[in-house]
């Protein structure tokens, strides 16, 4: 017998008439590879076919890595119901079908139906007005708007939606913007940041910058403006003015998609390094918002619509030669017939260009959705300290004489100023007495023995007297909050002594506070359970914008030269979200200064604020007539105000026939209510302060109740 021996193959040798007993390796009997490779190959080369008979539908909508043949789709359902649908592709028809090329069909551009849903009907309206100017589709060439709707219609959630449809969606079926940026005053940063958050609720990934070191803010912009691709990390930026005059250059060196300017009229100048380093972006869609309508300056409209839409009134030259000259010439008192007629046509002409790239929605609107607001012009009687010291300032100022003579200097404005701030409380000017200044000289000797100004004395006051009895009535009466509103910094001041003595809770907000600080001081003032009565503001620190509904009642303790500055102030609290009435107190001294600015205010020849803090160019907007009227006080009067508009509807001192039908409060002054006692007052508060020291009071509502409508 052969021994047993490996045969060539490696393979043991086995007897072919007998299976071994046992295993002659340790090797584990193993299956075929090769077999097994070939069987699943088999299966693998089969197409799947559906287990249902004869089936012939598509085999799954997502199939990964397969592009889908047929058309493209859009990215919401354009026949859902109540869907907002921004572009159309042109309908074709069957033969047209057929030779398109399928990969370069339009498809519908329709906004996020988590937008469409809280949107408004005048906000889809917005929203489709922007989308068009924006997408070129309004002016041809031309990619930019002007939002001017009045405070208080949601021009925020119209520009988040209009952002948050051109990064994710174009008729193209790809996103028309990678970046969008947002500029605003550094108060509204954080309020941007939260309304983007509130809407979309971290969908989207906002970079808001509102401080930090230089090195830390370029890093920051270089890493935003290097973001490229499909689905950028942070697509929105939140930046204010100041910060991106100062890191301009970052953001020069790519381009953004979409640039929003939020209170927009800061952009009135185009001389200023902002106009001029927000121009130089690289740009083509710009929206301006600006909630306050354009002063009568034609030149600051010029910028405005240039800044959006450049050429399209042509260049400063050509305008000013097209337009502003003849416009003016007819203006003017001493224009001829044909200088009129030609200035009329060429206004139509500007206002129709610029209606193609501009819209304006009034608050009336609003009136379906709020409570009703009732707006009161209350003329308080001035003290007899006040009395005394301002006729006191009268008889001494320099700026009265020089009147006199026909000069008219900066001193003047000054003198404003003092007259302004001693209307509120002598207090203000107290410091003034004491270095003897000029118009103050001997005023010392008529404030009461021992006075001081570290109590706040309301009694010295005629305004704060009537705001003490507000407060105090309020307080004690309901649970309603007040906004406290004023021009000076020493009138918070005092406002805050009065508070501490009289335990109010408050909180106030300045320039010097941080923007985080800001929004958590509003977000606390404005939650019900909150203890604080009362919420300062100082009217020059960016007031605008914020969203006080926690308040119903709001006290401008003293009037803007500019009428904007007060609007601005007086939407803080009646805007949507209100529910309850909304009171509005514009306290006035009687018979002084400040009667003769809310007269100027209520002409429409608003003085811009500006001019007056920058004490300048005063020969441009006052005659000599009226600064000489400005140095004067009527102490025989109830109101100064009530005298000038010559009313019709009142008889010795009494409302004899009631406002027409369909006024309001945007009426015209002489068609408001005019109350010389407190008989005609529908406001609880006023009434009872009544005697403290009111004299006359202006007052109506935005809208009757309207019955039946939650």
């Amino acid at each position: 017998q052969k021994p047993v021996s490996e045969t060539e193959s490696g393979e043991c040798y086995r007897s072919p008439f007998r299976k071994p007993l046992a295993q002659l390796t340790n090797r584990p009997h193993c299956l075929d590879s090769s077999q097994h490779e070939a069987f699943i190959r088999s299966i693998l080369s089969k197409p799947f076919k559906v287990p249902i008979p004869n089936y012939k539908g598509p085999l799954g909508l997502r199939a990964l890595g397969i592009k889908r043949a047929g058309l493209r789709s859009p990215l919401h359902d354009p026949f859902e119901e109540g869907a907002l649908v921004l572009y159309e592709p042109p309908l074709l028809s069957a033969h047209d079908q057929l030779k398109i090329d399928k990969d370069k069909a339009p498809v519908h551009v329709v906004v996020d139906p988590v937008l469409s849903r809280v949107l408004r009907p005048h906000q889809r309206e917005g929203v489709k007005f922007l989308w068009d100017c924006v997408t070129s589709r309004r002016i041809p060439g031309s990619h930019g708007c002007i939002m001017a709707d009045e405070m208080g219609l949601g021009k925020t959630l119209q520009c988040i939606t209009l952002m948050w449809t051109l990064l994710r969606q174009s008729p193209d079926c790809k996103p028309e913007i990678e970046k969008a940026m947002v500029v605003s005053p550094s108060s509204l940063v954080r309020n941007w940041y939260n309304e983007v958050e509130k809407w979309l609720g971290g969908r989207i990934q906002p970079l808001a910058i509102d401080g930090g070191s230089k090195e830390e803010i370029d890093r920051k912009l270089v890493g935003f403006m290097n973001q490229r691709g499909l689905r950028v990390p942070s697509p929105i930026l939140i930046i204010s003015y100041e910060t991106f005059r100062l890191h301009a250059e970052a953001l020069q060196k790519g381009s953004v998609g979409l640039v929003i300017c939020d209170e927009g009229h800061r952009l009135k100048n185009s001389e200023n390094q902002t106009y001029q380093a927000l121009n130089s972006l690289n740009t083509p869609r710009r929206v301006l918002i600006s909630g306050t309508p354009i002063q009568n300056d034609l030149l600051e409209y010029f910028s405005l619509v240039h800044f959006v839409n450049s050429g399209i009134l042509g260049t400063a030259q050509e305008f000013k030669r097209h337009f502003e000259i003849p416009i003016l010439k007819g203006r003017d008192a001493d224009a001829s017939e044909a200088e009129r007629q030609k200035g009329e046509e060429r206004l139509k002409e500007l206002i129709s260009i610029v209606n193609r790239c501009l819209i304006r929605r009034t608050s009336d609107i609003l009136s379906k959705y709020l409570p009703v607001k009732i707006e009161q012009v209350v003329c308080c009687r001035l003290t007899p300290l006040q009395a005394e010291l301002y006729k006191n300032f009268l008889k001494q100022a320099k700026p009265v004489e020089e009147l006199k003579e026909g000069k008219i200097s900066v001193s003047s404005l000054s003198s404003i100023t003092s007259l302004k701030k001693l209307c509120n409380h002598p207090a203000l000017i107290h410091d003034k007495c004491v270095e003897e200044e000029e118009g103050f000289m001997g005023a010392l000797d008529l404030f009461p023995a021992g006075y001081s100004t570290k109590s706040v004395e309301p009694q010295l006051s005629g305004k704060m007297l009537v705001l003490d009895y507000i407060l105090a009535v309020t307080k004690s009466t309901s649970n309603d909050k007040v906004v406290l509103v004023s021009n000076y910094t020493q009138t918070l001041d005092l406002f805050e002594k009065l508070c501490r003595s009289r335990r109010y809770l408050y909180v106030r907000l300045d320039g010097t506070m941080s923007i985080k600080k800001r929004a958590k001081i509003v977000e606390r003032f404005n939650s019900p359970s909150s203890p604080e009565f009362i919420f300062m503001l100082s009217s020059k620190a960016g007031g605008c914008g914020l969203n006080l509904i926690g308040a119903n009642r709001l006290v401008m303790f003293d009037p803007d030269w500019n009428p904007a500055n007060d609007e601005q102030a007086m939407a803080r609290v009646w805007r949507d979200g209100q529910k309850k009435t909304c009171y509005i107190y514009r306290l006035l001294s009687t018979g002084t200064i400040e009667e003769k600015i809310f007269q100027r205010q209520t002409h429409k020849k608003a003085l811009s604020s500006c001019v007056v803090d920058e004490e300048q160019d005063v020969e441009r907007h006052f005659s000599l007539g009226e600064l000489k009227e400005l140095f004067t006080l009527n102490e025989t009067t109830t109101s100064d105000t009530h005298d000038k508009i010559k009313c019709r509807r009142c008889v010795n001192g009494h409302q004899v026939r009631p406002p027409p039908e369909g006024s309001d409060c945007t009426s015209d002054l002489s068609q408001w209510n005019h109350c010389a006692d407190k008989r005609g007052l529908q406001d609880s508060v006023l009434k009872a302060a009544w005697d403290a020291a009111v004299t006359f009071t202006f007052h109506h509502h935005s809208h009757e109740e309207q019955r039946g409508i939650p």
